[in-house]
C-alpha cells in the first residue's frame, strides 16, 4: 500500500505464539515508516516534467541533464529523458524544452528593493551621462516644482559622468535661482546657494555633531563651493511632489519583484532592511504575492552608542522572522564601515592621492572609516553571539582589513565555524585579506557592474598596481572563498536602466570579460573566471551566503523547484551574447511567476 509518497508495508503474522515478538515487530515497522524520508516517486505525485532540454544543475560536478520532475514545490528527479519521463502520471504537465537551457533560479546578493520601487513614483528620471544632462533635468524640474520648494537628485554618481565632477554652486544657481537644489550621491552632495541657506550652512559653519565630513571651498575665492563631503545628513530638505502611501509602496514593491522575475531572479538579499521595508515584504507574503524569496539583513546605525546597540541586537535575534521561512527570512545585520568608491571616501590602506575627479587635495587622505576598532569588534561580537550573520559595507582595503581584524578577534572568543560572517562590497582586496577570509570562513558579496561602470575611472585614479586586487574573482575562487554576485540595486525599475543595473547576465558577462564600458582595455585579465564559475556566483554561491545551499541554488532532488528557461545556451553562445540573454519563463517553488 502506498500513501503520500511513503511506503506502508503490510505485515501479516500467522500462528504467532509469542505476542511480545508481535508487538516488537509492529513497533519496528512503525519506526521504519516514520523515518523513511519523503521522496515522491510515484506517478500520481509528479506535477510537472520538463524534458528534452539542457538542465544545467550547478551541482558539484556542474552536471547537465535532459529532464527534471517537480512535485509540489520540490524537485523529485533530475536525469535522462527516459528515467524522468517514466515518473509522469495521468495529471502530470509536460514541457518539451526542445533543447532549451534551464538554470537554477538566479539569486541577487544585494538589493534595496523597497526604495528602488518608489524612486520614480512622482515622475520618470531620465538617464544622465553628463553635467549638461544634470543641468537640463534640473531646469526642467523648475518648470513643474513651485518656486521655493526643494528639487533633489540622488545617486547620479559623478564618476560615471562624462565630465567626472560635481555640478558647482554657480551652475546650480544659474539653472535654479528660485529653488533649493540638492544633488546627492550617497554621503556626498552639491547644493546651490538657496539650499545652503535653508540648511543653515554659512561661510562660518562648523560640523559639530561628532560625525565625519567636511565642506569644500573654492581654491581661488575661499568661499564654500556647495559640495558637502560625507555629510549630506546636514541638508534640511523637504520632499516635493507626490509621496506614496504604504499601500502604494507595497504595490510598487510587488511590481519591482516581478521585474526581478523577468530577468530570472527568484531570490534576493535586502542588505539594509528597515522596519517599514520588512512590513512591506510581510504584507506581500500574507497575500501570497511575494514572487521572490527574500533574505533580510537588518540595517542598524553604527553611529549609535555601543551600549544602545548591544541592547538592540539581541532584540533583532528574537524577531518573529528569525524563524526560517524559505520566502522571507531575517538572518543578517548590516552596518556601514566606510565611505564609497564612487564618492572618493572608501577607506584605503594607502592615501588616495590628489584628484580633481574626487576633489582630493590632501596627499595623506585615505578616505573615511566610520566605526573604530573597539566598537567594530563589540558590534560584530554581539551580532555573532546572537546567532545572526554579521556584515558591513566595506569598500576600501583599509575597511576590509579592519573588518577582518574584528572578525579574527571575535573568533578568539566565539568560533566562527559555520557562522559565515560577510563582507559587503569587498572591492579592494589584497593577497593577505583573501588568505584570512579563507582561514576564518568569511564570505563576500560583490557587484560586477561596478567594474564595468567604474573600472576606467579607477584605473585613472589608482593605476594598474593598486587595482590588481579589485574584485579579484579568480584569486578568491582559487583560494576557496565563497563569493556571490549582486547588483546593489537602489534606483529605478529596469534591469539595464537602473542606476546600478540588476541584470544578472550582464553581471556574469562582466565577471568573465572584465572590460569596462567606454574602453576595450581588459581590467586585469588574470582575474577573469569561466562561464560556469560566473553562473555559480548567482546560484549556489549566493545560496551559501544565506545558509540555504541545501534548499536552493542548484537543481537536485529534494531542493526547491526554483528554475528558469532561457532563450539561448549561455555556456556556448558568443561571449558578448551572454549579457543579452533573455528569460522565457521563471518558476518559484514549481509555480510560474513570469512568462515572456
Amino acid at each position: 500500500m502506498k500513501t503520500n509518497g511513503s511506503v506502508h508495508t503490510a505485515i501479516v503474522f500467522t500462528n504467532l505464539k509469542d505476542n511480545s515478538m508481535f508487538h516488537r515487530l509492529q513497533r519496528m515497522a512503525f519506526l521504519a515508516y516514520v523515518f523513511i524520508p519523503f521522496c515522491p516517486a510515484n506517478s500520481q505525485d509528479v506535477d510537472l516534467v520538463l524534458h528534452h532540454g539542457r538542465i544545467v544543475t550547478v551541482d558539484d560536478q556542474f552536471s547537465i541533464a535532459q529532464a527534471m520532475a517537480i512535485a509540489g514545490d520540490r524537485i523529485v528527479a533530475v536525469g535522462s529523458d527516459e528515467t524522468v519521463l517514466a515518473k509522469k502520471g495521468p495529471n502530470t504537465k509536460l514541457i518539451d524544452l526542445a533543447g532549451k537551457m534551464v538554470l537554477p533560479g538566479l539569486i541577487d546578493s544585494h538589493v534595496h528593493a523597497p526604495d528602488a520601487a518608489i524612486y520614480e513614483f512622482d515622475h520618470v528620471v531620465p538617464e544622465m551621462e553628463s553635467i549638461g544632462d544634470v543641468l537640463s533635468y534640473l531646469r526642467s524640474r523648475t518648470q513643474v516644482v513651485p518656486e521655493g520648494e526643494w528639487i533633489s537628485v540622488s545617486q547620479v554618481f559623478v564618476t560615471r559622468l562624462k565630465e567626472p565632477r560635481f555640478p558647482t554652486r554657480l551652475e546650480l544657481d544659474q539653472v535654479a535661482p528660485k529653488h533649493p537644489i540638492a544633488f546627492r550621491t550617497g554621503p556626498d552632495a552639491a547644493l546651490n546657494s538657496m539650499a545652503l541657506e535653508r540648511s543653515g550652512i554659512g561661510e562660518d559653519f562648523q560640523i559639530t555633531d561628532g560625525e565625519p565630513g567636511h565642506l569644500e571651498r573654492d581654491p581661488k575665492t575661499g568661499r564654500l563651493n556647495g559640495i558637502l563631503r560625507s555629510c549630506s545628513r546636514l541638508i534640511k530638505s523637504q520632499p516635493s511632489g507626490k509621496s506614496p502611501t504604504n499601500d502604494e509602496k507595497a504595490i510598487a514593491l510587488k511590481r519591482m519583484l516581478h521585474d526581478y522575475n523577468r530577468v530570472g531572479l527568484t531570490s534576493v538579499s535586502d542588505r539594509n532592511a528597515s522596519d517599514l521595508g520588512i512590513e512591506l515584504y510581510k504584507a506581500l507574503l500574507s497575500k501570497n504575492e511575494l514572487s521572490c524569496r527574500v533574505y533580510l539583513y537588518y540595517g542598524i546605525n553604527a553611529q549609535e552608542k555601543i551600549e544602545t546597540l548591544e541592547d538592540k541586537i539581541p532584540t533583532i535575534g528574537k524577531h518573529p522572522l528569525r524563524e526560517y521561512n524559505s520566502m522571507l527570512w531575517l538572518r543578517g545585520v548590516k552596518i556601514f564601515l566606510d565611505g564609497g568608491m564612487l564618492t572618493g571616501s572608501a577607506y584605503m590602506r594607502k592615501p588616495w592621492g590628489k584628484s580633481e575627479i574626487y576633489s582630493i587635495t590632501d596627499p595623506d587622505y585615505r578616505g573615511l572609516l566610520y566605526v573604530q576598532e573597539e566598537k567594530l569588534y563589540r558590534i560584530s561580537k554581539a551580532v555573532i553571539a546572537n546567532e545572526l550573520q554579521m556584515t558591513a559595507h566595506s569598500v576600501g582595503d583599509g575597511a576590509i582589513h579592519a573588518l577582518i581584524d574584528a572578525y579574527a578577534r571575535v573568533n578568539q572568543e566565539i568560533s566562527l565555524e559555520g557562522k559565515r560572517p560577510c563582507i559587503t562590497h569587498c572591492n579592494f582586496l589584497s593577497a593577505e585579506a583573501i588568505a584570512s577570509m579563507k582561514q576564518l570562513g568569511l564570505v563576500a558579496d560583490l557587484q560586477p557592474a561596478w567594474l564595468w561602470l567604474d573600472g576606467q575611472t579607477l584605473l585613472n585614479q589608482f593605476g594598474q598596481d593598486r587595482t590588481q586586487y579589485f574584485q579579484p574573482y579568480r584569486s578568491l575562487i582559487d583560494q576557496g572563498v565563497i563569493v556571490g554576485g549582486g547588483s546593489d540595486h537602489m534606483q529605478k525599475v529596469g534591469s539595464f536602466r537602473a542606476v546600478n543595473p540588476y541584470n544578472p547576465f550582464l553581471g556574469m558577462w562582466i565577471a568573465v570579460q572584465r572590460t569596462p564600458r567606454r574602453t576595450d582595455q581588459v581590467f586585469h585579465a588574470e582575474q577573469r573566471i569561466s562561464r560556469e564559475e560566473a553562473i555559480r556566483l548567482y546560484t549556489i554561491n549566493n545560496a551559501y551566503l544565506t545558509f540555504e545551499e541545501k534548499q536552493k541554488g542548484s537543481l537536485e532532488a529534494n531542493k526547491l523547484a526554483d528554475f528558469i528557461i532561457l532563450d539561448r545556451d549561455i555556456l556556448s553562445c558568443p561571449i558578448d551574447d551572454l549579457r543579452s540573454a533573455e528569460v522565457l519563463s521563471t518558476y518559484v517553488g514549481g509555480k510560474i511567476v513570469y512568462q515572456k
